[in-house]
């Protein structure tokens, strides 16, 4: 069984999962990072490719990515990162990246390298859902790589439903249709309330401006959990002990 599978069939309520950005604030840090992150009570995390036009991140984050690419972070080291510590790392570890890099590394290439690395799911934003069907699926199920699609409010009954049968792990349900970062705390309810009666397979996270306890534990009362990435990346940006820094951040939301 994946790995993040084994997280919602254990039945926890309240899922938690961080984003980070390879390579930020160090070209080296992503391992810390993710073992931080684990040690300190994430239910999983959320690695983010660095490309240089992070389409759906906000400010915060396009500027870790910009960092992480000035480090010298690229797809080759952040597989051979995630390779030197995959037998350290029990929660599920989810690559989130764009299209362009990935295609420029080689799709079946990609599956492979991230089923050798330990990873569990891949989240593509702006891959369609028809090209994934008809070109790219093949590859992600020959690697058991779980593929999650991103849901917006403004998601019809029909293209959720589609999202649903071609995700894998869950649905990420996006808070609102601007960028990462956002304060958007205030949910919008009707919408959330098709994902409990909507009769779907996957479970549901809901992310975007989700930034402390409150808004954390908001969005878990409409889903099974919430992901949280540009408060955490600002904790890392001035961390000067990044075990204590996410101890003290995960402790903020969780406690």
């Amino acid at each position: 069984m994946n790995r993040l599978d084994e997280v919602f069939k254990a039945g926890k309520k309240n899922l938690l999962n961080v984003y980070c950005t390879a390579g930020y604030p160090n070209l080296t840090s992503t391992g810390e990072v993710i073992l931080a992150l684990q040690k300190h009570g994430v239910d999983m995390v959320e690695i983010g490719i660095p490309y240089s036009d992070p389409i759906a991140d906000g400010p915060v984050i396009q500027e870790s990515n910009m960092i992480a690419l000035k480090n010298g972070m690229n797809m080759y080291l952040l597989f051979e990162q995630l390779e030197m510590i995959k037998h350290q790392v029990h929660i599920p570890v989810i690559l989130m990246g764009y299209m362009n890099p990935v295609l420029q590394f080689g799709i079946e290439k990609f599956c492979f390298a991230a089923e050798k690395a330990g990873v569990c799911a891949v989240i593509i934003p702006d891959l369609p859902m028809y090209e994934y069907e008809k070109l790219y699926r093949q590859y992600f199920n020959k690697h058991a790589l779980h593929f999650i699609f991103l849901v917006t409010p403004e998601t019809g009954k029909k293209r959720l439903k589609k999202a649903d049968e071609l995700s894998n792990g869950f649905i990420y349900a996006v808070s609102t249709s601007s960028t990462t970062g956002k304060n958007n705390t205030a949910f919008n309810i009707d919408h959330y309330k098709t994902f409990k009666n909507g009769n779907l397979k996957n479970p549901v996270m809901i992310g975007f401006g989700i930034k402390d306890k409150q808004g954390f534990l908001s969005a878990c009362t409409h889903a099974n959990g919430a992901i949280i990435g540009s408060a955490y990346i600002k904790t890392l940006k001035t961390s000067t002990d990044i075990d204590l820094n996410t101890s003290e951040f995960i402790s903020s939301i969780l406690n």
